[in-house]
């Protein structure tokens, strides 16, 4: 385990990896760490069963949060292959220009300069924009989701440990999430992100 949590923190870690660290962790008794591992497997590879083991280790029986769905799995693969994909558009980027500048050694030919922009924008968006969804786990007992980043925010939902929130932004102690289609606060000490 302290080989795995040296790579874990190290950034160095597979699917399989995380799998054995939540199965350790259960089984030295610390089932907040392996639902955190558990956590980070779903967002790798999201599954119903990884969900129901979770349900489990916390004892809830509804958990928010790690809804799987197909646009979800489709941002997943993106990511997953952001290098290939930026890679592959630089690669038409530089034919495109090639072909412009054969194409412009003759003055006959007309020259078009609408696929070269295509890509460009392409390689720009993908290259700045294409990034998961930042997520964290819900780890300390009672968690209060209030409406306003105050202590004085009417408290919208008090939860247990175990549920996944998308990070929105960071505002002093609190981070904005999204909770049940809606916009609310949690205090950053209640979150461990994932």
């Amino acid at each position: 385990m302290n080989l795995y949590a040296q790579n874990y923190e190290s950034g160095l870690y597979s699917p399989a990896m995380l799998l054995k660290m939540a199965f350790i962790a259960e089984g030295m008794g610390d089932k907040e760490q392996a639902t955190l591992y558990l956590s980070k497997y779903y967002d790798l590879a999201p599954t119903n069963q990884i969900i129901s083991k979770i349900k489990d280790l916390t004892g809830q029986n509804t958990l928010y949060g790690f809804e799987v769905s197909d646009s979800g799995r489709f941002l997943l693969f993106l990511v997953d292959y952001k290098e290939y994909i930026v890679g592959g558009l630089a690669v038409l980027l530089i034919l495109s220009l090639l072909s412009i500048w054969w194409m412009g050694r003759n003055p006959e030919e007309k020259i078009s300069y609408w696929p070269s922009l295509i890509l460009l924008l392409l390689l720009f968006i993908s290259n700045n924009f294409l990034k998961g969804p930042r997520t964290g786990l819900i780890t300390n007992s009672p968690t209060y989701i209030v409406s306003k980043p105050t202590a004085g925010g009417s408290i919208i939902d008090r939860i247990e440990p175990g549920h996944r929130v998308k990070i929105k932004s960071s505002k002093d102690i609190w981070y904005e999430v999204e909770w049940k289609n809606s916009v609310a606060f949690v205090k950053k000490e209640h979150i461990t992100r994932l």
